[in-house]
């Protein structure tokens, strides 16, 4: 008898969700905080060109607006399917990175973009919600005993390694630590023991002379920047100068809108992508910047607490994973712009004018919003 009724409760939890519940089940808090930053990124661009919505503005909106919608599918995308499609997802992300290497577009001294038709594809962004999908279904089939195991972190590993090594080859240093980033809050939460953390971070010090070596000579130029700009204020350390800058000058309102200086008359480098929060603290001052940082931090709390309602250690490391890759990006490109961090070449997230980071962004969020969506669903054997 208890046999039956359990086949029944699983027969009854594999039918798919009607699709009203599944809109009501939607966050839309976070898809409110998503159109706030975004919006911001829309004004500031707005203002970077000078107050016209050409060339960036505009674009910007258009791409928000399609991968809005795709965020929202993505959302209501039966979770199942995502765990079915991880594996194949990675094997088209790692050969799209192997294409880079042979077929790439080159750009201010790198080759990270494929040409599709009249569109350009950075696969190393996709990247980013592939190797979390993977990583998430494969620990979802381990249980404790398992992960405790060293030798079942072999695999893991070795899905990580592959395409960071392919991504630093481009070069593209900073979403390779991403990346890296981004794993190890996934393989932390997944119940991996903190002394392999230890370890792994014993032997990657061990192993910093070796890495200096294989550094090409612009990225050792970053790093000695980064310890003294104002070795060569006009050369290497320009850029984060003229950011630092920009954001004192800004004062605690800031200038005004359209009355920036620094991105106005062209000192602040990359205003429209890399430099952007430069450029929207000079205009709305440290207040503007703490308002950026409020809704950051709001949407990650919202991304662990998907995690945290969620059943299925799919959904629960999915979650984690995207929320962890959002804020680091955003972390590492606030503090770069501060001079907190060597110049990485990360764009801040909702504000930096681009395509394929933003398209990303918005289908990670959609599958944060799906383990919401779902989060009552078995998708496996190791669902709690």
């Amino acid at each position: 008898m208890t046999t039956s009724v359990l086949q029944g409760f699983r027969a009854q939890r594999a039918q798919p969700l009607p699709l009203s519940k599944r809109i009501l089940r939607i966050p839309w808090g976070l898809a409110a905080l998503i159109i706030a930053t975004s919006s911001i990124g829309f004004v500031v661009l707005y203002s970077a060109a000078g107050g016209s919505l050409d060339p960036w503005a505009s674009r910007q909106m258009y791409r928000f607006a399609a991968g809005f919608v795709l965020m929202l599918l993505v959302a209501l995308t039966d979770i199942r399917l995502w765990f079915r499609v991880a594996y194949p997802a990675y094997a088209v992300g790692l050969a799209l990175l192997v294409l880079v290497h042979f077929m790439g577009t080159t750009g201010m001294g790198a080759q990270r973009w494929l040409e599709v038709g009249p569109l350009q594809l950075q696969p190393s962004e996709l990247m980013k919600i592939a190797m979390v999908l993977v990583l998430a279904r494969y620990f979802h089939g381990l249980n404790p005993e398992k992960i405790g195991n060293p030798l079942y972190l072999a695999w893991p590993l070795v899905l990580l390694i592959v395409p960071a090594v392919l991504i630093l080859k481009q070069p593209k240093l900073g979403t390779t630590v991403l990346m890296l980033l981004t794993a190890a809050a996934m393989f932390f939460c997944a119940g991996v023991r903190i002394w392999k953390f230890v370890a792994v971070g014993l032997a990657a010090a061990g192993a910093l002379p070796l890495a200096w070596s294989f550094l090409r000579d612009y990225q050792k130029q970053r790093v000695m920047t980064f310890l003294d700009s104002e070795s060569d204020p006009l050369g290497a350390g320009y850029h984060i100068i003229q950011s630092k800058i920009a954001l004192g000058s800004g004062g605690l309102w800031g200038k005004g809108f359209l009355n920036g200086t620094q991105g106005h008359l062209q000192f602040l480098p990359e205003r429209q992508t890399d430099f952007i929060f430069g450029m929207l603290s000079e205009e709305f001052g440290l207040v503007g910047g703490l308002v950026l940082i409020g809704l950051y931090t709001a949407m990650l709390l919202y991304g662990l607490g998907v995690a945290l309602r969620a059943r299925s250690q799919f959904a629960r490391l999915v979650a984690i994973g995207i929320s962890t890759a959002f804020f680091a990006n955003a972390f590492v490109n606030l503090a770069m712009v501060m001079g907190l961090l060597p110049v990485v070449g990360e764009p801040l997230p909702f504000l930096s004018y681009g395509g394929t980071a933003l398209i990303t962004l918005l289908i990670g969020f959609g599958l944060v919003m799906n383990s919401l969506v779902y989060a009552d669903t078995v998708v496996g054997p190791h669902t709690t």
